[in-house]
């Protein structure tokens, strides 16, 4: 029996929604290890209150969640800890394969299955179909796979969402809901409305998630390098300006407002809480590659001129907005301006709520087909007071990588809210608020506007 180390993030894909949120306040992990087939994991920690090492040994249960089977603590050296782990690991390797099961959840599964078809070909999203099916979207396909026995359907349509015109949506909730475990938020999942209500030291958040749709229910998929190229390079700045400026927030507001409509905090598990609404963009292919300084316009009823003075230093001049019209559609400008949203707290905000996400997160803890190359290349936030251009970024993604669920997320507070947010709930991302004239940013280090993920397969060269 074999023990091997394993990567913290290959580690943390599979256990992270098993741990409770707060067990980083108590422990610091710093040893990780499995046995050769990972069906039986462990893992050091130190005691942040003794200072003295434990091991903890996890399996998977009967539906495929990781936990704890066996443990010991009190390890005054981690060299007596590794070695007691390592027996364990190879003793329940031994146990598991006296049973004959590599996994007890294969014979008992209770979650989700998302990959398997219940809905006819012809109606199933075209992004399901290449996630069910091509080797290049094997990490996406797998971490989905590993979080679904944590997932509750409260809708109880999920899986047909997800296989269908309800695609978007479907992966958005999904991303968000990594996203609040990664913050160590204890999530709930208890009534039909609304998707969360998150939890930290006795804050709780209420969030929806909606998003702006497509107009066609089955897009059609830029899967090709050249195609992708052709697309981006045919982008026509002055057709975004415009559409920016009207067209955009006007597709903002409408999901906006229908949810606002619908009065969450009027809930009896909403009431006297923070209530956000998540949006996301996918009304286009690349869309959300541009179209968030719209929502900003939107929301605020402000946009931005700039000029350098003369010691060159970059003047910021904001304008108010009163409308935005586009074709016979007129809205008036500063959502949170308009009668009721005061019981809107933020709205929160992501572009990178795709599969590509997923698959960027499965590749760089190991999950992977050899022979495809991933490659992100992007624009992030330039901390340069002085720059009016964001800075580029290219990298191939591998198990070198470190990024987060959080990376590129904002969240807009409104200044009207009535019960507004504690942003040290969500430390991880851009916080952006509204003094009354100017719009003021947080943002952190590294943070990305938007991204696009590229695959290329290599081919095997034939003979010697």
């Amino acid at each position: 029996m074999e023990v091997k180390r394993i990567d913290p993030k290959r580690f943390e894909i599979y256990v992270s929604l098993s741990r409770h949120p707060y067990a980083f306040y108590f422990c610091k992990e710093i040893a990780w290890y499995s046995n050769i087939e990972e069906s039986i994991l462990g893992v050091v920690v130190l005691d942040l209150t003794d200072y003295d090492y434990a091991a903890i040994v996890l399996g998977k249960d009967s539906n495929g969640i990781f936990r704890a089977i066996d443990y010991q603590v009190n390890f005054d050296t981690i060299e007596k800890a590794i070695a007691w782990l390592f027996r364990m690991i190879k003793w329940y390797s031994f146990v598991e394969k006296q049973k004959n099961s590599s996994t007890s959840c294969n014979k008992k599964k209770k979650s989700l299955n998302l990959f398997k078809p219940i809905i006819p070909p012809v109606k199933q999203h075209p992004y399901f179909i290449i996630l069910n099916r091509d080797p290049a979207f094997l990490p996406a396909k797998t971490i989905i796979n590993l979080l679904m026995p944590h997932f509750q359907d409260i809708d109880g349509n999920f899986v047909r969402d997800f296989q269908s015109a309800g695609f978007d949506s479907r992966i958005w909730e999904l991303f968000l809901f990594m996203y609040f475990n990664e913050e160590n938020l204890i999530i709930k999942r208890e009534h039909h409305a609304p998707d969360f209500i998150v939890e930290k030291f006795n804050k709780c958040v209420a969030i929806e998630a909606t998003t702006v749709g497509r107009k066609e229910s089955k897009p059609k998929i830029i899967m090709d390098f050249q195609e992708m190229v052709s697309k981006l390079n045919s982008i026509n700045p002055l057709n975004i300006r415009r559409k920016l400026q009207n067209e955009m927030p006007i597709k903002f507001g409408s999901p906006l407002y229908s949810k606002l409509k619908k009065k969450y905090w009027e809930l009896d598990q909403v009431k006297g809480k923070p209530f956000v609404l998540a949006i996301a963009d996918f009304h286009d292919d690349l869309s959300m590659v541009w179209s968030v300084s719209a929502l900003i316009r939107y929301l605020y009823g402000i946009e931005y001129f700039f000029y350098y003075n003369t010691d060159g230093q970059l003047v910021l001049v904001p304008k108010k907005i009163k409308f935005h019209k586009h074709g016979t559609k007129t809205i008036p400008s500063g959502f949170f301006f308009q009668p009721g949203t005061e019981h809107i707290s933020a709205v929160l905000f992501s572009s990178s709520g795709t599969i590509s996400k997923f698959n960027r997160m499965g590749r760089q803890a190991g999950f992977k087909v050899d022979n495809i190359i991933m490659y992100r290349v992007g624009t992030c936030y330039n901390h340069n007071p002085n720059a009016w251009l964001p800075k580029k970024f290219a990298y191939i993604v591998d198990e070198s990588c470190c990024e987060t669920w959080a990376e590129g997320i904002s969240m807009f507070h409104n200044p009207n809210a009535l019960y507004p947010v504690p942003k040290e709930l969500f430390p991880s991302i851009a916080h952006h608020f509204f003094d009354g004239k100017k719009i003021i940013s947080k943002i952190p280090e590294f943070f990305p506007f938007s991204s696009i993920t590229f695959y290329f397969k290599i081919k095997k060269q034939q003979g010697g």
